[in-house]
């Protein structure tokens, strides 16, 4: 179980009831506790079939991933994407379409579902910002050392129907 107290009242939250880890129930108001994944977005942005790619500070710290954040409490997808984007790379992005969508399992603590968004840049100053210390462009073959493990799936299937060299 991630969290061992209810959020209502504070009782002990127990999965004796339920058997299901997933749902712990309060022992005092016998609340429900859903633990339920939460959503990560990202933005694929080549240029002349390199893919922009972050270098981490903080958690995951030297490693790479594709420009990405968690969406907010009452934020749209597409809106959070843009964001985050923007606070990462410094560049506003349009959307095209959604690319794929996978849950991430790398984390035990924090189960996300992530949706990659096919994005252009529009404007802006490529630099890194928020939890980015440096931004690039990547080939496949020259591709650092990923972050995360559904960013190498990804990376993947953009090589694999030649979006990137």
């Amino acid at each position: 179980m991630r969290y061992h107290f209810c959020p209502k009242c504070g009782g002990a939250l127990s999965i004796e009831k339920t058997q299901d880890k997933n749902k712990p129930q309060c022992t005092q108001c016998s609340f429900t506790f859903y633990q339920n994944p939460a959503v990560g977005v990202a933005a694929i942005v080549i240029k002349d079939q390199k893919l922009l790619l972050g270098k981490r500070q903080g958690s995951y710290a030297g490693q790479w991933c594709i420009p990405c954040g968690y969406v907010e409490w009452d934020e749209d997808v597409y809106d959070a994407v843009i964001r985050e984007f923007y606070e990462e790379t410094g560049l506003t992005i349009s959307i095209s379409k959604v690319y794929t969508v996978l849950s991430n399992f790398h984390n035990p603590a924090q189960h996300t579902v992530g949706i990659w968004f096919m994005a252009e840049v529009m404007d802006g100053e490529e630099k890194a910002g928020d939890d980015l210390e440096e931004v690039g462009y990547f080939t496949f073959e020259d591709m650092p050392e990923l972050a995360f493990p559904t960013d190498r799936i990804v990376i993947e299937k953009l090589k694999s129907e030649e979006l990137i060299q």
